[in-house]
């Protein structure tokens, strides 16, 4: 694929498996791509999931990168499947997306040894923890805090309450001082919404803690060492983002990473066309072809 000069870059979001009826659809919420679309100023392509069974032989990252210059993580009411974790087996009921498991998981960690900016929220959050060896808590609130931190608090959603309220400020995130947070957002201290069961147990060594509520539940990670844009948030900043300073301030320096992956992959691939150009040309020299002769 080669990429147009002045175009937006593409953000890819990979999708959920659900069940509409009797049938799996690949989906993804709206809020998530209009967030994309309307806070960081990119164009978002939903990204389809391996079918199972899987297979192992066949690597699809390489089409997505030719494609992408940056990679969305959503939120989602499935859960990381315990057992790439090393995790209990999940309760009746809870919901699994394997599929998802198969692509992101892998896609983590290939975005950021290629520097591909890197945005996971919620669920995205957790497989990012996954992905570089950690561990989650699959309930939460049933776990007792960290030492030296407030009570646990109960993260979850009343699923009865309308949408204003289960997205609406739910408790505050302490950031690390210092920190890459601190720094895009100009303050310790914000204020998120709180909708989740599982959280982190074990934070992965890959990573580093930058925001943490009272109760010691991560909240805000960066991978370690990274050389690009490689963030992720427990909570959902794409809910009514127009109306929250820290959400846009987070999808917009994830849009300026997207733009300027764009632009180095435009350059490279106009190195690469331009070296290919020089080496027909001396080709046709050497071989007399009319048509590449002065």
């Amino acid at each position: 694929m080669t990429r147009k000069s002045g175009r937006r870059p593409i953000v890819g979001i990979p999708c959920d498996v659900k069940m509409l009826g009797p049938h799996p659809f690949h989906a993804v919420g709206e809020k998530y791509i209009a967030a994309i679309d309307g806070c960081a100023d990119c164009q978002p392509i939903l990204l389809p999931v391996p079918r199972e069974p899987f297979d192992e032989a066949r690597d699809h990252l390489a089409e997505l990168f030719d494609l992408c210059d940056g990679i969305f993580l959503t939120g989602s009411h499935s859960n990381v499947h315990p057992e790439l974790y090393g995790g209990m087996p999940p309760r009746e009921g809870v919901l699994l997306d394997r599929q998802r498991d198969a692509l992101t998981l892998k896609l983590i960690r290939a975005c950021v040894d290629r520097a591909l900016p890197l945005f996971a929220v919620c669920r995205g959050f957790q497989e990012l923890n996954v992905a570089y060896g950690g561990t989650l808590h699959q309930h939460i609130h049933e776990e007792p805090s960290d030492p030296g931190f407030e009570p646990r608090m109960d993260h979850r959603e009343n699923k009865d309450d309308p949408l204003e309220i289960q997205y609406g400020p739910a408790h505050e995130v302490m950031l690390e001082g210092g920190g890459v947070f601190e720094n895009l957002l100009g303050t310790r201290t914000i204020e998120v919404n709180s909708l989740h069961g599982q959280g982190i147990a074990r934070l992965a060594d890959g990573l580093v803690a930058e925001g943490r509520a009272a109760d010691g539940t991560y909240e805000a990670v960066r991978v370690r060492d990274a050389k690009g844009f490689a963030l992720g948030v427990q909570w959902h900043p794409e809910w009514k983002y127009w109306e929250n300073p820290v959400s846009q301030k987070l999808f917009r320096a994830f849009g300026d990473a997207a733009r300027e992956a764009a632009a180095a992959n435009a350059e490279k691939e106009r190195v690469v066309s331009h070296g290919n150009g020089q080496r027909e040309g001396r080709q046709g020299r050497e071989h007399g072809r009319p048509d590449q002769v002065a």
